[in-house]
């Protein structure tokens, strides 16, 4: 089941199914699996891998960037140490022409990864060379969002997946999903390269509309979408003429990986169920 997910176990697999997706029209960010790393020595060993995934995505002429998570690059022990992991991956994609991608996780890592993201991206030669991912389900995106776009940061627009308090995250889809299309009409008119990342086709849709009402390029954004989930979807929309990137997952931590994000929200189950027999 797991590699209808995950693109496998060595960065040849990840590459490999990058080559796949260009051949089909698509790009492509990949993740080396892992979060919460426990030594300093885990911490950087996760840094080396990405190390040797942006030059090989450089010597490959890939069209794909880099997402990570900054509990893996060692933030429970100590800010100052995934700085100094992240920064040296940021440079390394400078030199590269590459993109770095800073996954948001849970709420108690929120405002630590935000200004990290802006501490780095302040720098004048990493400007568009590194970015972030907000939720759209967290009652404080919206001002989060703006800070952002006045620093000029690349966003990635999810809903969340993590399980949250009510006073922090909306607890009604109706809201989640009111507040995903707010935000991507923010994120569309900024004049900025974001990614609208959803399976949702109401929220697509949506997206499309806005796009179609303010004269938009459809090559100003795109939208992204999950490894394996709504392949349907993802063709369809290359067919129509929009960007899409797949977000691929590797790596020999992918049971842990999933295991913490089915047992944080049971709605996740049922989404991995719904679409492991879709095409």
């Amino acid at each position: 089941m797991s590699s209808r997910f995950v693109a496998g176990f060595r960065i040849e697999d990840a590459l490999s199914a990058t080559a796949a997706l260009e051949s089909q029209g698509m790009t492509v960010t990949l993740d080396s699996l892992g979060e919460n790393v426990s030594s300093p020595g885990q911490a950087r060993q996760s840094g080396q891998i990405y190390h040797n995934l942006l030059d090989a995505i450089a010597q490959s002429k890939l069209n794909a960037n880099v997402s990570l998570k900054l509990t893996q690059m060692g933030m429970d022990l100590g800010r100052d140490l995934a700085f100094d992991v992240v920064s040296g991956l940021v440079q390394q994609a400078v030199r590269n022409d590459g993109f770095v991608r800073v996954d948001m996780e849970g709420t108690p890592y929120t405002q630590a990864t935000i200004d990290l993201v802006r501490q780095l991206h302040a720098v004048p030669e990493n400007r568009g060379h590194v970015g972030i991912v907000i939720q759209a389900y967290l009652r404080r995106s919206a001002q989060d969002i703006e800070t952002l776009l006045a620093d000029g940061i690349r966003i990635r627009l999810c809903k969340g997946a993590y399980s949250e308090p009510p006073d922090l995250a909306f607890p009604a889809k109706k809201d989640v999903d009111g507040n995903f299309v707010a935000l991507t009409k923010t994120l569309l008119k900024s004049g900025l390269y974001h990614g609208i990342a959803t399976h949702d086709d109401a929220m697509v849709a949506a997206a499309k509309a806005f796009a179609r009402t303010e004269r938009i390029d459809p090559a100003s954004f795109e939208f992204q979408m999950l490894y394996g989930i709504r392949r349907d979807l993802q063709r369809s929309l290359v067919k129509e003429g929009y960007n899409v990137r797949v977000y691929v997952p590797f790596g020999e931590q992918w049971y842990p990986y999933f295991m913490r994000r089915l047992a944080e929200r049971p709605a996740n189950v049922i989404f991995l169920a719904k679409n492991f027999f879709r095409n």
